[in-house]
């Protein structure tokens, strides 16, 4: 099996065709680079309405079982 190129330094020019290449290559990774970290900021802004969502539902819950429950002698109403 032959190498593609010679040295490193023909690797960097790709035949002529650097500029295309590099700049093909750049675009794409700033592309999955952008998609990742979309990706990671809607995770946790997801994650932090859950939990927002889930404590609002529990505190509504206690209060219904507040207000459900029977009065004793020594509370207030």
């Amino acid at each position: 099996m032959t190498p593609a190129f010679s040295n490193w330094q023909d690797f960097f020019a790709m035949g002529g065709y650097a500029s295309y290449v590099w700049l093909a290559v750049a675009c794409a990774l700033l592309g999955l680079g952008g998609l990742t970290l979309h990706t990671v900021i809607q995770r946790r802004r997801l994650l932090t309405a859950i939990r927002q969502r889930e404590a609002r539902e529990q505190r509504i819950r206690a209060a219904k079982s507040r207000k459900n429950r029977p009065v004793s002698a020594g509370e207030p109403s």
